[in-house]
């Protein structure tokens, strides 16, 4: 068997989280993620028996999975500084694609499957939230703030930067993101 087609199931979801996060849960179908992945569609559905959901549970968890390390990256000096870095990544993602992209969890955690199919991948950014916030948690606590207090500013964080993200889409310009920006950072930092 080739690389190429030994590679096929990370490929395909690798391609499902970028379709997630520009097109979303349910505009991500399963012969288009083959296509971009330059998979063959046929293998998709042996290597995936739960089809279309498992795919974008997969790819959810692998987004998932890359934000968590660049956080860990982020993460390793003051909170404040970490979450400057963090949120300078966010920003040139935003740019970069002209407001094309935004975050493959949130599109998986708030958009229902159409088919009636089971939501895995909800579930699966339901964990990767937790990831998130129990990591941001542990830096925050670092830095001297209380468990509880530092549970509800990485809640928030969190929070604020989807939707920064989102406004930022929608609207087509970066304000948004950097006026929350700019308060996340403030509100870390201010200890």
């Amino acid at each position: 068997m080739s690389a190429r087609h030994s590679d096929a199931p990370q490929r395909v979801v690798a391609a499902a989280a970028e379709m997630l996060a520009t097109y979303g849960l349910n505009a991500s179908s399963v012969r288009e993620v083959a296509k971009r992945a330059q998979a063959p569609f046929g293998s998709t559905y042996h290597h995936f028996p739960g089809g279309k959901q498992q795919v974008l549970a997969e790819a959810t968890t692998l987004a998932g999975t890359k934000v968590d390390a660049l956080l860990d990256t982020c993460l390793q000096g003051a909170a404040h500084e970490g979450l400057h870095l963090f949120l300078a990544a966010w920003r040139e993602r935003l740019i970069r694609s002209d407001f094309h992209v935004g975050c493959p969890v949130l599109a998986a955690a708030v958009e229902e499957p159409i088919d009636d199919a089971p939501d895995d991948a909800r579930r699966a950014a339901a964990e990767v939230f937790a990831r998130w916030e129990a990591r941001l948690t542990e830096a925050l606590a670092r830095g001297g703030r209380s468990p509880e207090q530092a549970n509800g500013i990485a809640t928030m964080i969190i929070a604020s930067i989807e939707g920064a993200v989102a406004m930022s889409r929608a609207t087509r310009d970066i304000g948004p993101f950097d006026r929350v920006a700019a308060q996340l950072v403030s509100l870390v930092a201010d200890r």
